[in-house]
Formats: C-alpha cells, structure tokens, sequence
C-alpha cells in the first residue's frame, strides 16, 4: 500500500518546468559504511561512489518547488538530459563546483566553491536544495533504512511531494486533498510492484 502512496505522489506534469534561479545538486544515499556488517562494508567509499551508494540529482526554484530523480551514474550527459526535462531554457543554474555542471549548455551558470568554504557567493548558493537532502537522508536513515534500486523513485517522489505539496505551512486538509488528488488516473498493480 505504501509504494501505491508513493506512486501517487509522482509528478506527471512534465511541462512544469522550473524557472528562474534554479539551484541543482546532486546527493549520495546510502546506510553508513560503519553500520554494516563487516563482509558489506566497502572502504574508501564515502562521498561521490556509486559502488555502495545511489545517486539522487535534484533541482529547487526559489520559490520552493522541487524536482528529483536517481541516476545510476553523475556526468555531463546525463545532466544535460536532466535539466533539459526539468529547467526551463536560458534558466540561471546556481551549482557547486563539481566539474560536470560547467560544461552544460544552455543556462547561465553561477557558482559556489564549496571546497574553499564558500556557500554564498551573491546570488549563488545550492542551500535550498541541499535541505531537500537533509529531509531524504534522515527519512532513509530514521525511518525507511533502505531504498531498494528497483523502488528508489517512488521513494524519491514522497520526498519531493512533500517538499512541494505536503509543505507543514499548508494547512493538513489541504495536503490530504492533494494526495487524494495525485492518487486519481494512477493505477499501480500488483505484478507490476513486485515484478
């Protein structure tokens, strides 16, 4: 029932495209090197890997609307793919230093070197989005403990429809009405969930 929730919670309008100051960035999710068993435990891991960890790229507008998804791996192409479905053209893409993002075209690109201590440079800053990540790490890490590679979208989409619709400023009627909403025209079957 939970994944049938989850599904519901999908954005389909793919015209809805984010505008303006877009922040992007990109997150690591996985359980703690430290809490594994000895034998799963994989060294050097930590950070940027995708051997142990899935890759959830996300972008947030300055009005607060969010958009997510995992990739299996993080390069230009795949970036460029991304932001093309996401962020409106001619958009003004607030990032971090990672090599990637600087190669995209069609954006205006502002950024903020997080390396040297930098997290605001003017108009520059990936915070917003970075707080999208601090609500998915601690949902994974709290309450879920793991996001299945096959499922790790559904559990991705709950997370932005409540940054986007299930905001605690919108009042507890009005986000049930949105879930209930989301849920209609979505059929999630059996066979297809464990299939």
């Amino acid at each position: 029932m939970l994944q049938r929730i989850r599904e519901a919670c999908k954005d389909d309008n793919d015209d809805d495209f984010l505008g303006g100051i877009v922040e992007i960035d990109e997150a690591y999710v996985s359980g703690l090197e430290n809490n594994k068993h000895t034998p799963k435990r994989t060294e050097g891991t930590q950070g940027r890997s995708t051997k142990t960890k899935k890759v959830v790229v996300g972008t947030r507008s300055r009005d607060g609307r969010v958009k997510a998804k995992s990739m299996d791996r993080v390069n230009t192409r795949n970036m460029q793919e991304f932001m093309g479905q996401k962020i409106a053209q001619r958009s003004t893409i607030s990032m971090d230093e990672a090599t990637f993002y600087k190669r995209i075209r069609g954006y205006h690109h502002v950024l903020v070197n997080h390396s040297v201590g930098e997290f605001v440079n003017g108009m520059a800053s990936t915070n917003e989005i970075e707080s999208m990540w601090a609500v998915l790490k601690r949902g994974y890490q709290g309450t879920l403990h793991h996001f299945s590679k096959k499922h790790i979208d559904r559990y991705i989409d709950e997370f932005v429809f409540r940054m986007n619709d299930g905001n605690v400023r919108v009042h507890t009627l009005d986000r049930i009405d949105a879930m209930v909403g989301c849920a209609f025209g979505k059929r999630l079957t059996y066979a297809n969930l464990i299939g």
